[in-house]
């Protein structure tokens, strides 16, 4: 498994989990510890995302290129 598959299958999602988890846990009402680091958890989660989200997907076997497999219609 290439790290392009790892990021798309575990770490773009997971950076996405951790943002609402940080919402969660900044609107909890029961423990001020959590509540104090909820803000960091969500930019952590926030930078996570936008560095996952600029990686590309693994290319498709048969085209050669990423973009085939999301705009079959693309003009090279």
């Amino acid at each position: 498994m290439s790290f392009r598959a790892i990021n798309q299958k575990y770490l773009e999602p997971g950076s996405q989990i951790l943002m609402v988890l940080g919402i969660v846990v900044l609107c909890q009402p029961w423990n001020m510890l959590l509540h104090s680091y909820g803000l960091t958890i969500i930019l952590i989660g926030l930078i996570g995302f936008n560095i996952t989200s600029k990686i590309a997907p693994e290319e498709e076997a048969g085209t050669g290129h990423a973009a085939d497999a999301r705009n079959p219609g693309a003009q090279h």
